[in-house]
């Protein structure tokens, strides 16, 4: 009898071991009870990362992308669509087997036909979340997008950067904490449809999904620390990258902040539909 009772205590020390040290042993990684999407970015589905093999990390405490990745936390981040403030225990995201497979990466085409013959040509894709700037059909450089979610699409097709507007902010949604507008510094819009309804690319935050309601989300942690107070040094600063592309370097150097119009502005092609979301992780 004693020897039975030893056992059964055993039993559990080591299943209660295994699901303080290793929650994935004995059960699927739960999202924090803060998600409610229950955010597993390994189930978001991108073409470009067919030939990239790939690991599902699961997010614990007291581990962030400078922890685990050192230098290369900002080629993991842009990996997954991600920004720091969205990685959190709790969740699932992609880590390639070797890092030096995503250190360039970029799912788009470095010549791209249709921009031969612009100065000046950005493409979206909504499939692959990532924008990219062209001169005369070569990419200059790319990043990754928060495009509309499912009900909120973003429109498809050719348009042109209109107008700009630095510290713009939306007149529909507020911020997270639900004290300010939701800032759209670095605002590039290129629509304004039948129902009046203005559609810009701008800085936001990256959750490493389709999240916004039909604009374009780009990475700006200058923008995250000024309104959240993370992260403590900024780095990531894409949506300034392209603003100031797009305007060219004489209106950005007079830029006082205000809503101008832009001239002639760049072709905006945007394409594809929303990343395929399978059902459960496939690693």
């Amino acid at each position: 009898m004693l020897h039975r009772i030893i056992r059964l205590i055993s039993a559990i020390i080591i299943i209660f071991s295994a699901a303080v040290y290793d929650p994935s042993s004995t059960s699927e990684p739960a999202a924090s009870p803060e998600d409610r999407a229950l955010e597993d970015l390994s189930r978001y589905e991108y073409p470009s990362m067919a030939g990239i093999p790939w690991k599902a990390h699961f997010i614990m405490p007291q581990q962030s992308m400078e922890r685990l990745f050192g230098k290369d936390w900002v080629a993991v981040a842009r990996f997954n669509r991600i920004d720091r403030r969205h990685t959190y225990p709790g969740m699932t995201i992609k880590v390639p087997r070797k890092m030096e497979d995503i250190r360039n990466y970029t799912p788009l085409p470095s010549v791209y036909e249709p921009a031969k013959r612009h100065a000046k040509y950005i493409l979206l894709s909504v499939t692959e979340q990532w924008i990219g700037a062209y001169e005369f059909g070569r990419l200059l450089f790319s990043m990754p997008a928060a495009t509309g979610k499912e009900g909120h699409l973003t429109p498809t097709g050719i348009f042109r950067a209109e107008a700009y507007h630095r510290r713009h902010t939306s007149s529909l949604y507020k911020t997270a904490r639900g004290d300010a507008q939701y800032p759209m510094d670095y605002a590039i819009r290129f629509l304004i449809d039948k129902q009046q309804v203005s559609y810009w690319t701008h800085a936001r935050d990256l959750p490493g999904r389709p999240v916004s309601h039909g604009c374009v989300g780009l990475f700006d942690e200058g923008m995250q620390h000024r309104v959240y107070g993370v992260p403590d040094k900024p780095v990531l600063d894409d949506a300034k990258k392209l603003y100031a592309w797009t305007i060219g370097e004489d209106a950005f150097a007079l830029d006082d902040g205000t809503l101008q119009p832009i001239p002639n502005g760049p072709i905006i092609e945007i394409t594809g539909n929303l990343p395929n979301y399978l059902e459960k992780s496939p690693r």
